[in-house]
C-alpha cells in the first residue's frame, strides 16, 4: 500500500472522540428504553395503590426488606443517572457551545450525584421503619 493510501486509511478510521460519541449515544438510546419500561412499572403501580386505597404506610410496609423492589428502583436510578447528563451534556453543546473537558467533568459529577442521592432515597425505601 502507498503512503497516500495509508494516510487515507487512517484518516477515515474513526477516532477516539467519535468512538465516545457512538459510546454516548449507545447509552442514551439504552437508558431510554429502560426507562420507558420503569416509568411504566411506577405509572401502573401508582393507578393500583390509589385504586385500592393504599396509604403511604401501607405502601411502605410493602416495599420495606423487599429486594425485588429495591432491585426495581436501583435499576429506575441507574438508568436515570446515564440519561439526563448524556441529554445536559449534548444540550449545553448544542445551545452554549461548550465542548471543553470542563464540561464532561461536570456531567460525571452530576451522574454520580444522581445516583448516589437515587440509591439513598430508594435505600431509606427499603430499611423504613416500622
Amino acid at each position: 500500500m502507498s503512503g497516500a493510501a495509508q494516510e487515507r486509511v487512517v484518516a477515515s478510521a474513526p477516532g477516539a472522540s467519535a468512538i465516545a460519541e457512538t459510546w454516548l449515544w449507545i447509552a442514551q438510546r439504552a437508558s431510554a428504553a429502560l426507562l420507558a419500561l420503569c416509568v411504566l412499572v411506577h405509572l401502573v403501580t401508582i393507578i393500583y395503590a390509589v385504586r385500592h386505597g393504599l396509604s403511604g404506610e401501607a405502601i411502605l410496609a410493602r416495599t420495606r426488606g423487599n429486594a425485588a423492589a429495591l432491585a426495581f428502583y436501583a435499576a429506575y436510578v441507574l438508568a436515570i443517572a446515564v440519561h439526563a447528563p448524556i441529554g445536559l451534556r449534548t444540550l449545553c453543546q448544542e445551545w452554549l457551545g461548550w465542548r471543553s473537558a470542563s464540561l464532561n467533568w461536570l456531567v460525571a459529577a452530576i451522574a454520580v450525584a444522581l445516583f448516589a442521592f437515587g440509591l439513598r432515597a430508594g435505600w431509606a425505601v427499603f430499611v423504613a421503619p416500622a
